[in-house]
């Protein structure tokens, strides 16, 4: 039972003995109701205040009644108050050692800095992709949500050194930075990437002139929404079935086929390491179209032809039906389906 519950029904109890005090001095006793009232009230708080006015027998009987009904009810208004603050004590103790033993286990993970609406899409689509990630954030709001979703959340300043090591970043995969300001973004993928040279970081701009600095301070890419959101409008109005082919492989909301594009890297015991891409067969195995191959010297070969050498440490971009490309991240990755 929540806290306003709990006072919900200590308020009602109390209400309702008080109620019912007021209305058997009034009967008993034939006093007014404000004399009623004021008496029940001072029976039930046992302040020990005098009677206004002697009692007959029937009355006392009533009022020693009243008495112990009344002091029942009060203990267990404190019973139920002191359970709840013990309850909450318990739980923000043993839940702050729960995140702290969830936060030392990371590893290939993902940190998102500002749980906004810019965050909040983030942590949809690393949720959809079943990936990683713990959410960094100085407003209890936004942490409290992300808790109670059941997401990995800290409540804390991610522009803070302590913070980013808290959130084992020297271990992380990635780092979005999403905060309110440019400033407070730049600030974080400066430090983040002083802190983990091989980290991919993602960040956003609400301006186009923190663009630059972003690059400048290690962000891998940066998103400026306004001109993402103007590209987007502009694409659908002169391309739109090409705007819904690229929802629909991006997995985007709304997409009415089960299509994404997937980049998926060449473990070193692959059955198609070492191998062409005609050898491999990974469309007729799989069912993907492998759209692209990024070498290990970081050269992009598009369109690849069927005698494409893939090598461990490639990365293949493929698309697909999502449980067909998670079969063969498992094969390419190295391991068993």
């Amino acid at each position: 039972m929540t806290f306003p519950r709990r006072m919900l029904l200590v308020g009602s109890l109390m209400a309702l003995v008080l109620a019912a005090g007021a209305c058997g001095f009034v009967w008993i006793e034939g006093w007014s109701w404000f004399d009623a009232f004021y008496m029940a009230l001072i029976t039930l708080t046992t302040v020990g205040y005098q009677e206004l006015y002697p009692l007959s027998t029937a009355g006392r009987v009533f009022n020693s009644i009243l008495i112990a009904i009344g002091v029942t009810t009060v203990f267990l208004a404190i019973g139920l108050i002191t359970q709840f603050a013990i309850e909450a004590e318990l739980d923000q103790m043993f839940g702050r050692r729960r995140r702290k033993r969830m936060l030392e286990k990371l590893q290939d993970h993902y940190i998102v800095c500002g749980g906004g609406r810019v965050g909040r899409a983030v942590i949809r689509e690393l949720v959809r992709s079943q990936a990683r990630f713990v959410l960094a954030d100085n407003s209890d709001q936004r942490v409290q949500w992300a808790l109670e979703v059941g997401h990995t959340a800290v409540l804390a300043d991610a522009t803070q050194d302590e913070t980013l090591r808290s959130l084992r970043i020297e271990r992380a995969a990635g780092l979005v930075a999403a905060l309110p300001t440019d400033a407070e973004n730049v600030y974080v993928v400066l430090t983040a990437r002083g802190m983990n040279q091989s980290l991919n970081i993602v960040a956003r701009a609400t301006d186009e002139q923190a663009h630059a600095k972003l690059r400048q301070a290690g962000a891998n890419v940066v998103f400026t929404p306004y001109a993402y959101t103007g590209h987007r409008l502009a694409q659908a109005l002169l391309r739109p079935h090409v705007v819904s082919f690229l929802d629909m492989a991006s997995a985007f909301e709304g997409a009415d086929l089960d299509i994404q594009i997937e980049q998926i890297r060449v473990g070193q015991r692959a059955d198609c390491a070492d191998q062409s891409l005609e050898q491999a067969r990974l469309p007729q195995r799989y069912g993907v179209i492998v759209l692209a191959v990024v070498k290990r010297q970081g050269k992009m070969q598009f369109n690849p032809s069927a005698h494409t050498l893939v090598e461990p440490g490639d990365v293949l971009i493929a698309i697909g039906e999502s449980s067909k490309l998670r079969d063969l991240e498992k094969q390419v990755a190295g391991e068993r389906p």
